[in-house]
């Protein structure tokens, strides 16, 4: 209500400005033709007592002067003044109800009026980082609602979704986007993803499903194939989701973003180790593998660890070995201990700070990491 009593003051100040000049004496009014005749009068009879003109001359040009001043007050009185009340009151009438209406018509679709009043806690309060990206989901959503077969629109919003955890809603994008925009092992990939999301992480008979097709159309899709091991780990079956996730790291790039995750899942299930399923372990002679495989998953993580451990002496002795201190790094990550592979990132650094090309080297090997971060 305040607010309102505040417009209304000013609405006022702005009526009484208007009309103000209005309601004032016309300044000049003793200006007119009529004033001027009377003037004249006067100074004909003035220059008729000083003898400065006959009385027969004066006499005819006060009947000519008196003559003009009554055509000149008629005009006055008959035009001037009837007109005068007819414009102020058309200017009052537009002040006092013109501008009214004219600033409601402004502010309704411009203003808040319905607006409640805020807390100074909630004015001053940040907007939130999802706030633009909500704001961005309601615009793109608004278009599939008149373009309900863009497929790239689905494409662009389903992701979005399933980062503000709207999964409910992504998965319906996400299968829209298959049903307008193709169908793709990536896409079928983030679908079960974003199932398996929306039950909190399980993989479900339905994500499964997803996750099947997605390596049907591509059998080298990484994010399906890590979630069927994950399946598989989950449903009790160790030894699958090693060999899943072993046959992932075998045929990975070194430099693959994923490789750190697959390597701690696989250790994680005790999976095998061997050169080819992990390279960022030190390799094993053929002696050594044979009696790994007959190990319990206990014994075989604490070879890996005595293993790991030795290589650490090594390069602690001699810290030129590039290779050996990302095998080190690696080797921490598969074994899940971050901490550790931070730390012999820093003693790795140390050990080749003095030789621009190795320490160049080792930068470049550790970018995909993630540890810098």
């Amino acid at each position: 209500m305040t607010l309102w009593f505040v417009f209304a003051l000013m609405t006022a100040a702005a009526v009484f400005a208007v009309l103000w000049p209005l309601g004032r004496p016309r300044p000049g009014a003793g200006g007119t033709e009529a004033a001027v005749y009377k003037d004249q009068l006067a100074e004909i009879g003035r220059d008729a007592e000083a003898g400065l003109i006959g009385p027969t001359e004066a006499d005819a040009a006060r009947v000519e002067i008196s003559r003009r001043l009554l055509a000149a007050d008629d005009a006055e009185r008959g035009i001037l003044a009837p007109s005068r009340p007819i414009y102020r009151r058309a200017v009052a009438l537009v002040a006092l109800i013109g501008l009214p209406v004219l600033a409601v018509a402004f502010y309704l679709p411009l203003g808040s009026p319905r607006l409640p009043d805020f807390p100074l806690a909630e004015r001053s309060r940040a907007p939130s980082a999802a706030e633009p990206l909500d704001n961005l989901v309601a615009q793109v959503q608004a278009h599939l609602e008149k373009n309900p077969t863009d497929g790239r629109g689905w494409n662009v919003l389903a992701p979005v979704l399933a980062k503000l955890g709207r999964f409910d809603e992504a998965v319906t994008a996400f299968r829209n986007a298959i049903a307008y925009g193709g169908d793709s092992a990536a896409r079928r990939a983030d679908l079960g993803e974003a199932i398996a999301a929306g039950a909190n992480g399980v993989i479900t008979a339905d994500a499964k499903t997803e996750f099947e097709r997605a390596v049907a159309l591509d059998g080298n899709e990484a994010k399906a194939r890590y979630f069927l091991g994950l399946a598989a780990e989950q449903d009790g079956r160790a030894a699958e989701a090693a060999a899943i996730w072993g046959a992932m790291l075998a045929k990975a790039p070194p430099d693959a973003p994923w490789r750190p995750v697959v390597q701690a899942a696989l250790a994680r299930v005790g999976g095998p180790v061997s050169p080819g399923l992990s390279p960022a372990l030190p390799a094993l002679s053929g002696d050594t593998l044979a009696s790994a495989q007959g190990m319990s998953a206990q014994d075989r993580n604490a070879m890996v660890q005595g293993m790991v451990d030795r290589l650490a002496t090594r390069l602690r002795q001699d810290g030129n070995d590039v290779e050996g201190w990302l095998r080190l790094v690696r080797a921490y990550m598969v074994l899940g201990d971050r901490d550790k592979a931070k730390a012999a990132l820093v003693e790795a650094r140390q050990a080749v700070s003095a030789d621009a090309g190795r320490l160049q080297q080792l930068n470049d090997g550790l970018k995909n990491f993630g540890l810098d971060g």
